[in-house]
């Protein structure tokens, strides 16, 4: 039996990759080991799937001044002893990295055990985490044709995101009940991202009555974004967050409005979903998602506005112009070779395991 230690965490986008690829590894008869922080999201989401769980000191690697900048890379130092100990305790055949900052000293202990190492990089340009990873790496997945160029030559391949197979067999028919819906109109789908947007749910909402003339529309708006006066809507549903449902959703969507994260674009690719991808300003992130949404666009998979552009008519114009052009937007999606990024994923953690074997 080979062993993998998967790691990952401090966002869901860290996580969710590595929980998509466990029903495969798992029949491959892997024996799976995760390796996170005290306190991340990952703990959570992986004691829930009954993996044994490690947990190990981790400190964020900052560009600009903080006082816990002199005291962090102490915690960094800690967690790399700990991640030590596990690899020499567990003897990993190969580890499995999502990055996020708990991840580097994992990575860099298996390197000192001459344990194989595959990082997979959602992004267009590598964070901080996986630049100071990649040198300790045997192969770096992306989920961007231009990514290829940011990482170590010989070492990159394209093998987009592992999606949560679950997302691929949604029930139209449960999602038309859950929503109260007619099966006769479109439907389009808006997602504001966990927190929810406030730009994006006040442009929609500022349009929402021109929508409805030709859509029916789903908002999945944010914890404590409701809007009281819209329920009730004739056509119009609105969640602060949805689970379990969220496939039935999917399979009964037209087109999206969403956010341009790595990990819910490449949802959108595999499910084939046209959408108008909002990334967030340069202002409240690292300028990731602007490059993602622009590479969709370039690969014609999906339209793009910056929320600096976001205006009423432009909106609705360029919806309309997603639902109208669908048809194309859908081809160049089934001709992506980044669809199917459990099989390619995987099958470098074989060659990889193998090669420790």
């Amino acid at each position: 039996m080979k062993r993998i230690i998967l790691t990952g965490g401090g966002t869901a986008g860290h996580v969710t990759p590595n929980i998509a690829l466990l029903p495969r590894l798992k029949e491959l008869g892997y024996d799976i080991h995760y390796i996170g922080s005290y306190d991340g999201i990952e703990k959570k989401l992986i004691e829930e799937l009954h993996i044994p769980y490690y947990a190990i000191s981790s400190g964020k690697l900052r560009r600009y001044f903080d006082v816990k900048n002199f005291t962090d890379p102490f915690k960094v130092l800690k967690g790399y002893v700990q991640a030590k100990k596990l690899m020499k305790t567990l003897k990993p055949d190969v580890v499995f990295s999502k990055g996020g900052f708990v991840s580097v000293p994992v990575v860099l202990a298996a390197k000192h055990r001459h344990v194989p190492v595959i990082i997979h990089e959602s992004d267009m340009t590598p964070g901080l985490a996986n630049k100071l990873a990649l040198p300790s790496a045997t192969k770096v997945c992306c989920n961007f044709p231009e990514t290829i160029s940011h990482l170590p030559e010989g070492k990159a391949v394209l093998t987009g995101s592992p999606i949560r197979q679950e997302l691929l067999h949604g029930d139209r028919n449960a999602a038309l009940s859950f929503c109260g819906f007619t099966p006769d109109k479109p439907v389009l789908l808006i997602i504001g991202g966990s927190l929810g947007s406030v730009a994006v749910n006040n442009a929609v909402r500022e349009i929402l009555p021109e929508l409805l003339k030709t859509f029916q529309v789903i908002h999945l708006c944010g914890k404590g974004k409701i809007e009281p006066s819209l329920e009730g809507t004739q056509g119009y549903v609105q969640y602060e967050y949805i689970k379990d449902e969220l496939a039935d959703l999917f399979a009964l969507t037209d087109v999206c409005i969403s956010r341009a994260g790595a990990n819910a674009i490449c949802e959108l690719l595999a499910l084939r979903k046209p959408a108008l991808l909002i990334p967030l300003s340069a202002n409240a992130s690292r300028g990731d998602q602007i490059l993602n949404a622009d590479s969709f666009k370039r690969q014609g998979f999906s339209e793009v506005l910056t929320e600096e552009e976001l205006n009423p008519s432009l909106l609705l114009e360029t919806i309309q112009k997603l639902y109208s052009n669908r048809n194309t937007y859908i081809h160049a999606m089934e001709n992506s070779q980044q669809s199917d990024g459990i099989s390619s994923v995987i099958q470098l953690i074989n060659e990889a395991s193998h090669l420790n074997g």
